[in-house]
């Protein structure tokens, strides 16, 4: 029988809440919640102050989940194993009354045989799992709570591959074979290449003989002449299978997977490349929820947020600082980022956790550490095991700042050290402290972190990302490093670059500023930036009512905010100008009062930015308000602006890009709008990049979300961002409503509500399909404008 894959999605119970006899499958559940996986439960809960600010001032607790469900009786004899993408957090399952383990990491993939306990035909089997996470202050951002990533079950015949077992090298592909029979077998291998047209692109064969109970590796030679490259340009995959014919029976489909042929290479002097190409790494970092959804995320809610970040010119993404859900990695593989996988955001020691808002002391010091020791070495290695054979993932990441200055491992050579985070840091925290751990400790885990990763997989650099390398770079920590990762640093490359003329530099977590990028677009040793972040996220807040980190040039709804527009012109070519406006008044912030609006108090004094693409150097901007030229301006070396300071004047403002000469290269303009008056109501349709399959299809499957983008327009339909209406939403038929968002995360309108108003102009509907039929989705604003969204069957 070929290997065959059962979702287990659909179907659960949930209960919030110590049920000590849960575990056992007589308990009766039929008072339970039905729910479907991926299920968050903190964000079903309201905000609080009383929990953590950290953690998004969301709940936590402990959590039961009970499945029921059959196996025919052709899978009576196979090897059945349940597989759990991630579980938040201390996971522990039972089957059929019989425990299987525990596993606290809640960001890592884990499984259990459980051919022995299942049963057949029309007897229920039963699947418990309790999820315990009381402790609140565990994560520096959100983490969730709850089995918030798929479940399914492997079923495979006796002799079969390990648990990602079948490993593409690029020119060898290793399998590990498994014999769970108490004969010796001789097994044949074939290995198969497929193009993307589906022709077959070359089969390799190998032989070999597997003990009783026993495993075997084989390797086969698997060079191709020429194939297709696989690049962010141009994201080519092609399809691995592989089949087992044992002693003389049938050959049989063991595995399949999408590979992909590239060649990477850090140098120290030149930068990244990719097949032979310099390269420029033009990477976010993000986090793993998804905003009102939690990190119950959804492939297809991924998806519309990497088409936008495609749009800026990002070809990069750092998975900060855990691994994430695997469809991330796939999507990366299909429409082409780079990945840096991330493992620990802390090893052995715990880092400050702030829970009543940020750097607001004293901190609390909960979290992973406390299970480091017994399991980062299984952690690493399914990490590794899981996403190895990914094209997109070019560089494993053994930490996040663990060597972060003070939090907790400080170092003789530094009486004061301050990080790139300590605003309201006390004088105190900043000192050396003979009583806290030595970084030199930092060492030896780190040794001990690069052996396990090569051991999983010597086919690709290993990194971290300092904190602190005015320390880190003294104690030898650099020395076990592939590549290293400089955090807000840019003003170490150039004598750090002297300093250690091999070892090849990256901005592994860089601000937004037009001086973060020309550090690296000046410098070709620098082999890239990524953005903290790419998109907004829950947690890491300052403080009530705020309930998430604004650092995104997205917002948790989706939405480009103005930064997307600027950071455009960093990382594309084309020529473009862009046009974004504040209040002319220097106490207000930056970026959080940067709007695309040209719609203020008469007279009142406006500044304009206007961001040009940065590969036209010698240009200027013209301004222009109804018509008539109001100045024109050089870019600045600050900032890569063309900054204007006028006077408000409702109607047009337009900017022009010329060159010295006078040419017109780009032109933008912002015009003033009337109150709001209509919903424009869009019904987000793409086809699916993992399966191939058109929206119609995919969109039919129990669990899809769809995602529906409601923006408030004036009576001429053009886009109003300054009148926001509330907005509420009902669903009927074969849909639910699974959540509204609007990127404000100052809003603590709890996210079970299915009224929100807008920001911005601007928010995102979530509805869940949960059985087939028809859906009827209704959205009503302040305005009683209502529209009524038809998804047929």
């Amino acid at each position: 029988m070929d290997k065959t894959i059962l979702a287990l999605n659909e179907g659960w119970r949930f209960d919030l809440g110590e049920c000590e006899d849960a575990w056992y499958k007589g308990y009766s559940i039929d008072h339970w919640k039905k729910v479907m996986i991926p299920h968050d439960w903190s964000v079903e809960s309201p905000f609080s102050k009383e929990y953590s600010s950290g953690t998004g001032y969301l709940s936590g607790g402990i959590g039961w989940y009970r499945l029921r469900f059959q196996l025919p009786e052709m899978y009576r004899g196979k090897r059945i194993r349940l597989v759990f993408d991630g579980v938040y957090k201390n996971s522990q399952v039972w089957c059929n009354s019989y425990y299987l383990g525990k596993r606290p990491n809640g960001y890592i993939s884990f499984s259990y045989d459980i051919s022995d306990f299942v049963s057949f035909g029309k007897t229920d089997n039963g699947i418990s799992v309790k999820v315990t996470h009381t402790d609140l202050a565990d994560s520096r951002w959100f983490t969730g709570s709850g089995i918030t990533r798929k479940v399914w079950l492997m079923i495979e015949e006796a002799v079969h591959p390990a648990e990602y077992g079948c490993v593409f090298k690029g020119e060898q592909v290793v399998h590990r074979i498994v014999n769970t029979t108490q004969k010796p077998v001789n097994v044949r291998v074939i290995t198969e290449f497929y193009r993307k047209d589906g022709e077959k692109e070359a089969r390799f064969e190998g032989m070999t003989q597997i003990k009783p109970d026993g495993e075997q590796e084989l390797l086969l030679e698997t060079k191709v002449e020429n194939p297709f490259l696989w690049s962010p340009q141009n994201p080519y995959l092609y399809k691995m299978k592989s089949w087992y014919q044992v002693d003389e029976g049938e050959a049989n489909l063991v595995d399949e997977q999408n590979i992909g042929f590239r060649h990477i290479v850090f140098d120290a002097e030149k930068g990244f490349f990719l097949n032979g190409i310099a390269t420029k790494i033009k990477g976010v970092c993000v986090h793993h929820d998804g905003g009102c959804l939690g990190a119950a995320m959804k492939s297809e809610v991924w998806q519309r947020r990497l088409s936008l970040l495609k749009e800026c010119g990002c070809n990069a993404i750092r998975c900060s600082h855990n691994p994430h859900m695997p469809e991330l990695y796939d999507l990366c593989d299909q429409m082409g980022f780079l990945v840096m996988d991330e493992a620990f955001d802390e090893w052995e020691n715990a880092k400050n956790k702030w829970s009543t808002g940020h750097n607001v002391y004293p901190p609390k010091h909960q979290g992973y550490y406390e299970d480091f020791h017994q399991w980062h070495e299984a952690d690493l290695r399914a990490m590794v095991q899981r996403d190895r054979n990914h094209p997109s993932v070019i560089m494993w990441s053994i930490g996040n700042e663990i060597d972060y200055p003070n939090d907790p491992y400080c170092h003789p050579l530094f009486e004061t050290m301050t990080g790139n985070n300590d605003a309201n840091k006390p004088e105190a925290e900043r000192r050396y402290d003979s009583n806290k751990p030595n970084a030199n400790r930092l060492l030896p885990i780190a040794k001990q972190l690069v052996d396990i990763v090569r051991e999983e997989d010597n086919t690709r650099p290993i990194t971290l990302a300092a904190a602190f390398p005015e320390l880190s770079s003294r104690i030898g920590l650099f020395d076990v490093l592939d590549v290293v990762g400089y955090n807000y640093k840019e003003h170490l490359y150039v004598d750090d670059h002297q300093r250690f003329p091999t070892i090849p530099l990256l901005g592994s977590e860089n601000s937004h500023s037009y001086q973060a990028w020309r550090a690296v677009k000046d410098n070709d040793y620098i082999s890239g930036q990524f953005l903290w972040t790419g998109i907004d996220y829950l947690g890491e807040a300052k403080g009530w009512p705020i309930h998430g980190s604004q650092a995104g040039i997205m917002t948790t709804a989706g939405f480009a905010k103005p930064e997307f527009d600027e950071r455009k012109t960093f990382w594309c070519n084309e020529n473009a100008i862009y046009i974004v406006t504040q209040k002319d008044d220097e106490s207000v912030n930056r970026w959080s009062s940067m709007s695309k609006s040209w719609n203020y108090e008469a007279d009142e004094k406006v500044c304009v930015k206007c961001y040009a693409t940065l590969n036209q150097e010698d240009v200027y901007v013209e301004l222009s308000r109804n018509g008539k030229v109001v100045g024109k301006s050089e870019r600045s070396k600050e900032d890569g602006a063309f900054t204007f300071s006028v006077n408000f004047e409702a109607g047009t403002l337009s900017a022009l890009m010329c060159t010295k000469e006078g040419e017109i290269l780009a032109q933008s303009s912002l015009i003033t709008t009337n109150t709001a008056k209509n919903m424009h109501i869009q019904l987000y349709k793409e086809d699916d990049f993992l399966t191939g399959k058109s929206w119609q299809e995919v969109s039919r499957e129990v669990g899809y979300i769809y995602q529906v983008i409601v923006e408030l327009q004036d009576d001429k339909g053009q886009w109003v961002v300054w009148d926001d209406r509330m907005v509420s939403v009902q669903v009927h038929g074969a849909g639910e409503f699974a959540g509204m968002d609007n990127g404000n995360l100052a809003d603590v309108t709890p996210f079970s509500v299915q009224q929100r108003k807008t920001f911005n102009g601007k928010l995102v509907v979530y509805i869940r399909r949960v059985e087939k039929g028809n859906i009827n989705i209704f959205i009503q604003d302040t305005n009683a404008q209502s529209h009524e969204i038809k998804i047929l069957e």
